[in-house]
Order: C-alpha cells, then structure tokens, then sequence
C-alpha cells in the first residue's frame, strides 16, 4: 500500500476514509531556539543545556596555555644562548690553534685582534719559564666578550 499524502481515490470501498491509508504519528512540539544561547530547549526545568564553555573553563585553559608558551619561550631563549656560546667557543679554538702554530715558527709576546670575519675575537700570546728544567710554556688567550679561550704547550729551551 503506498504511504502518504494520496489524493482523492474514488477506488476505496464506501466503508473506508482517506486517513485509513497511513498511519498517524503524533506531532513534535515545536522547536525552542533562544536567542542567548542559540540551543535546543526542549524544556529548561527538566533538562537545563547551555551550548560552550563557561568564564571559568576559558581561564582555566588559558591559564595552561600562557604557562606553556612561557615556558616554551624560556627554554628556546636558553638553547640558544647555549649554541651562540658552543659557536662562539668553537671558532675561538680554532682560532686560538691557528695562532698557536703561527707561534711555533715566530715566537713572541704578541697582541691583536683578528682580521674580518673574526673581528669580534682579540688574542694575546707569550712565552713563558716552565717550573720543568729546560721547558718554557708558550701561552696563546682568545677572547670575545665573556668567552675565552687559553691553550698552553711546552717547548723545550735551545
């Protein structure tokens, strides 16, 4: 039997109505919309519903969020204080070697700074006695800002 709406049909026996062909379901009440909150209400003494969060869930999670970011802020701040220090101390090495080996072939007290791009790191040399008999202790100090680097070897007096 088809189902819904049908028109007139002058086919049905005399006993039988037009609403005899489907079923009758009750009607739903009418949705509730409120304009506050924009949620289903179908009756707010019964079962109260509110749509998003409450102030104190929001400042509750941004609470944990601004720790988060400073922490997160903090640490990056820190690591990279670290890698300009290793950087820093690194080429100072390098640096200071290279002007050990210069020292190897002239010996000398010596003062400077080094040429573009180590601009920013200064040196100091100098060859000193040695508490070993018939050693001395050539000295070369790198430094840039609060770094400094100090290599010392021993050569033996000619």
């Amino acid at each position: 039997m088809p189902r819904g709406p049908q028109k007139e049909n002058q086919d049905l026996p005399q006993h039988a109505s037009r609403f005899e062909t489907f079923p009758i379901h009750p009607v739903p009440p009418p949705l509730k919309y409120s304009r506050e909150r924009l949620a289903y209400e179908p009756d707010m003494k019964s079962h109260p519903r509110t749509a998003g969060f409450t102030l104190l869930e929001v400042m509750i999670a941004l609470a944990i969020v601004g720790g988060l970011l400073v922490t997160l802020i903090y640490t990056l701040n820190y690591h990279l204080g670290i890698a300009e220090r290793q950087t820093t101390l690194t080429i100072g090495s390098m640096l200071a070697k290279e002007k050990m080996a210069d020292m190897e072939r002239n010996p000398g007290n010596t003062k400077g700074e080094f040429p573009e791009p180590y601009s920013d790191f200064r040196y100091a040399t100098g060859i000193e006695r040695s508490n070993f008999p018939g050693m001395s202790e050539m000295h070369v100090t790198v430094s840039s800002g609060k770094e400094k680097v100090e290599l010392v070897e021993l050569i033996r007096n000619e």
